[in-house]
């Protein structure tokens, strides 16, 4: 069972990343997609190509869900379909959408980039090291 310490540790960090995301995305809408959109990109993007059924597992999401956001992609020629059968289709970043995303992060990292740029740089470090404490203990879960 965890401790008083451990749950209140948690619940910040739970608040922190929520918070987070909500400030550096805030640009996002510059990307001329939807959100959910720039989901399934970033995983294609990170993650390299993937059957529809993959991308809707990482998504969180029903295998038609996941087959209209793709469609919509192919449409704004951001993705592309490819049959690896009967059954199972390969889905694909295409350099448009890859540029896109990139784009988007390059927003994002800059906005939270003007954020940290006053900090002093003993909070910095101790930020990163935090950061790096997140990626340790969130790996091997995604």
């Amino acid at each position: 069972m965890a401790s008083a310490r451990v749950e209140q540790v948690a619940d910040i960090l739970h608040s922190s990343a929520i918070r987070l995301l909500r400030f550096v995305r805030k640009d996002d809408v510059r990307s001329g997609i939807t959100g959910a959109q720039l989901s399934v990109l970033s995983v294609l993007v990170y993650g390299g190509s993937q059957t529809l059924g993959a991308l809707a597992a990482a998504e969180q999401v029903k295998p038609p869900t996941m087959s209209k956001l793709v469609g919509e992609l192919e449409k704004l020629g951001l993705a592309v379909r490819r049959p690896l059968d009967r059954r199972s289709i390969q889905v694909s970043v295409t350099d448009k959408g890859r540029r896109l995303l990139e784009a988007g992060r390059r927003r994002r990292l800059a906005r939270l980039s003007k954020a940290l740029a006053d900090l002093p740089p003993d909070r910095l470090d101790r930020l990163g090291q935090a950061a790096g404490l997140i990626l340790a203990i969130t790996d091997s879960t995604i």
